[in-house]
């Protein structure tokens, strides 16, 4: 089957047929759709509309790729994370580039601090913001034109992994200037501010960078060479290359052995055969294609099938060594994922009735969710939509009708519009693409969904959601299909024959994983620091497929999950203990900090941009918890993470929210040790509850058949007296809520049940007992509701001891 074709066309049909922008082959894989979106937000314009570099196209357009801060407001002139090795910046003046000589650890991450060597670009360059523009792009790469009115200009084919960065000149005068330091040697021979000669086909040139060697494939060139520029002696019209020489010894000559072969763009292909996918990338060269020299990273080499390496050549980068291979085709192979809906295996038996008392018990409390965002809404929607599963795998299914009834009441919300005064949904129309409608024109709102931020994470759950709901209600799904597909649509529209969305919008498939960000400020570097909820988007899309019951769709969801997943697992997850040569991260101590929280193009490191504790940069690359992700949870990853965070896990001051995502992960290791480490958590945060908590435990592989859940100390339920030893009954009133024991006759307590514990009401006042968070204040039957420091764990000791569920 064909992925994406490049988006192109001859640039003498630009002004006539303008409306051709997004390709002219459509992909084996189709469309899921092709109507315009019809959202209750209508459209709305981007504050951030792109500049002038896609002027001969229509929307839609990339909006987190590798390259877009070529386009995005407001002066197109962003660093941006490519073509790696190399970065790059579209000026005005010419493309700047350069590759990254240091590298550092401070301790929390590997920096590379992004330089420039060179800027390429020639004399005639008018140097406007409209006088470079994109003239074609595919999955992988973009094609940059400079031009002039004369007709003079140049262009070049931005290919990741190519070690080459290449320049086609049309009747231009060469002009390269030195953007790191004086312009040392040509040739051997030292050069100063007095213009020197030298011509040929073949040039090493020297700066504070290193060594670049540049290669005429068209013809002798004469360069008039100075401390700060080369200028060619007359306009030139052919292809240079520069290529930076590396400290081995033999890196001139395999540069020199393949710089006649040349990528103008990629195709990316998959086909699948059962549960397994093969993807392939095949470069367009001009030239020899089996001399083609490209660059691979780490996650590229374990999955190629049959590569041909070659050696004396090698660049480090932020995400490890590339080291090339040869030929203008590589074969990669994935295993799909096999589960969708439920986990694979029955719920063991020791933890049925803990996993019904829990799901009863939040059925009964769940309440409809108004939007103000996508992103926490979403959290909750998945959430419901998990529990109507986990009803109907435990034989629950009278339970469902109250779950689905409160999911489409909180859904609705979403077809109100603007109107309503709530967050609403709408059809961008700028880039091209569903958005957060406020946020379209503020980069703050819903973590800048508006300017394309994190969609894989908030679609992701809204797809999980909604998809459930269609399973379980084929009338809302009738309904409401057409949005929910242009949800779908947005994260994972499969083939340019879609003219309102561009293709699998956050995904890289050279890096081998998503990115997050979007195109605000500038879209310069690229990041992702949730690699959990990026694989979630990509399961929601899954069972977004598996409603609509297209296998096609299904097979190429799986395959970005599949992707997702092994970048994942290569460059967040870390194995202190692992002697792996071709480590992404050859730093021992980086190593230690068990998982990187942030990916960039320029650094990655075991932090987030919100927070610092180690349960919270485990957690965040672990939630959500799902069935799927047992492949994503490798048990020596696991045992890292817990080694890790042990000290945080044990620590009272530390919320569970957290916890309990690791704990649930850590059930692929061993689930009867993580059901006992959790019989303590009384918080689970936005992705997950305690019935999905018991619910994934009970379903883990379980070689031995041992009881994974076992009795826990639980709460008397009923309604009852509480007395001291010294005999006095506790009493609290309305005028003095605190429960304090000096009665002969005691305030009567309903105590009831809670997940991870109990609440406990004074039935005169109808208020719930709640402490003091530092254990300082007597108890007080003073909140109208249990939650936080109004749940209670009892342990029996003769009597009861009643405990807060902080432990105090």
């Amino acid at each position: 089957m064909r992925g994406r074709p490049r988006t192109t066309m001859p640039p003498s049909l630009f002004a006539i047929f303008p409306l051709l922008c997004a390709g002219l082959a459509s992909a084996a894989v189709g469309p899921i759709d092709t109507i315009a979106p019809s959202l209750p937000g209508g459209t709305v314009v981007s504050a951030a509309p792109p500049g002038p570099f896609f002027q001969d196209f229509k929307p839609p357009f990339p909006t987190t790729n590798w390259w877009v801060g070529y386009a995005a407001a407001p002066s197109q002139d962003s660093v941006v994370a490519g073509p790696f090795p190399f970065m790059s910046r579209a000026l005005d003046t010419g493309l700047q580039f350069g590759i990254s000589q240091k590298r550092t650890f401070d301790g929390t991450s590997v920096i590379q601090t992004t330089q420039m060597d060179w800027e390429a670009s020639y004399v005639q360059n008018p140097n406007t913001h409209a006088a470079h523009k994109a003239t074609a792009w595919d999955t992988q790469t973009v094609t940059i034109k400079y031009f002039s009115a004369s007709g003079a200009g140049f262009t070049t084919y931005l290919v990741p992994g190519s070690p080459y960065i290449t320049l086609n000149y049309a009747t231009a005068t060469i002009l390269l200037t030195s953007r790191n330091g004086n312009i040392l040697t040509v040739n051997g021979q030292a050069v100063s501010a007095s213009p020197t000669s030298f011509s040929g086909t073949k040039f090493t040139v020297t700066n504070s960078a290193g060594t670049y060697t540049i290669y005429s494939l068209n013809g002798s060139i004469t360069f008039s060479a100075t401390s700060s520029t080369l200028t060619g002696s007359t306009p030139f019209s052919g292809v240079i290359r520069l290529a930076r020489v590396t400290a081995e010894s033999t890196s001139q000559a395999v540069l020199d052995a393949h710089s006649g072969a040349y990528p103008t763009g990629v195709t990316l292909d998959y086909t699948f055969a059962g549960d397994t996918a093969t993807m392939s990338f095949t470069w367009t060269v001009v030239g020899n294609a089996s001399n083609l020299l490209q660059l691979t990273w780490p996650h590229h080499r374990k999955r190629m099938i049959s590569p041909t390496f070659v050696s004396g050549l090698s660049y480090l980068t932020t995400k490890g060594t590339m080291k090339p291979a040869l030929g203008n085709v590589w074969r990669m192979s994935y295993a799909l994922p096999t589960i969708s809906w439920s986990a694979p295996r029955a719920p063991h038996s020791s933890c049925t009735q803990q996993i019904i008392q829990a799901l009863v018990y939040e059925v009964q409390h769940l309440t409809v969710s108004v939007p103000g965002d996508f992103y926490y809404w979403g959290k909750g929607f998945q959430v419901m939509g998990r529990l109507a599963l986990i009803a109907e795998h435990v034989g629950r299914q009278d339970l469902i009708p109250s779950i689905i009834s409160v999911m489409k009441e909180s859904f609705a919300y979403w077809l109100k519009g603007p109107s309503s005064g709530q967050t609403y949904a709408a059809y961008e129309t700028a880039w091209g693409g569903v958005v957060n409608g406020p946020g379209a024109r503020d980069p703050n709102v819903d973590f800048g969904n508006g300017y394309y931020n994190d969609h894989h994470f908030h679609y992701g759950y809204m797809l999980h959601g909604a998809a459930v709901l269609a399973k379980y209600d084929s009338a809302w799904w009738n309904a409401n299909k057409n949005i929910i597909t242009a949800f779908a649509r947005d994260i994972g529209n499969p083939s340019t024959a879609d003219k309102f969305f561009t293709v699998a919008r956050c995904k890289d498939w050279f890096a081998g994983h998503s990115w997050a960000s979007g195109i605000a400020n500038g879209a310069g570097s690229r990041d992702q620091e949730s690699s959990g909820e990026a694989t979630n988007g990509y399961y929601g899309l899954i069972l977004f497929a598996n409603i609509l019951g297209n296998q096609d769709i299904i097979d190429w969801a799986r395959l970005l999950w599949a992707t997702e997943v092994d970048g994942a697992q290569t460059y967040w997850h870390l194995y202190p203990n692992a002697n792996d040569p071709d480590t992404p991260y050859p730093e021992a101590g980086l190593r230690a900090l068990t998982t990187i929280g942030n990916v960039m193009d320029y650094q990655a490191g075991a932090w987030l941009f919100w927070g610092a504790q180690r349960s919270e940069i485990a957690a965040i690359q672990i939630l959500p918890v799902t069935p799927i992700n047992e492949g994503l949870y490798d048990t020596a990853w696991m045992n890292g993470v817990w080694n890790y965070v042990a000290g945080e896990m044990a620590d009272p001051g530390i919320g569970d929210d957290w916890k309990s995502i690791i704990q649930m992960a850590y059930g692929e290791v061993n689930p009867q040790t993580a059901f006992q480490r959790s019989t303590n958590i009384t918080a689970w945060g936005y992705t997950t509850s305690q019935a999905h908590l018991l619910y994934h435990l009970a379903t883990r592989k379980n070689p031995s058949g041992a009881a994974i859940c076992t009795p826990t100390a639980s709460n008397p339920v009923g309604t009852f007296t509480i007395r001291a030893p010294n005999g006095k009954f506790v009493s609290s009133t309305a005028a003095a809520p605190n429960l304090v024991a000096s009665a002969s006759a005691g305030t009567v307590f309903s105590f009831a049940y809670m997940p991870g514990g109990g609440s406990i009401q004074n039935t005169v006042t109808q208020q719930y007992v709640t402490a003091d968070q530092n254990g300082a204040a007597p108890l007080a039957a003073a909140r109208a509701a249990p939650a936080g420091l109004g749940e209670f764990q009892g342990g029996a000791t003769g009597g009861w001891d009643v405990c807060d569920a902080s432990g105090r």
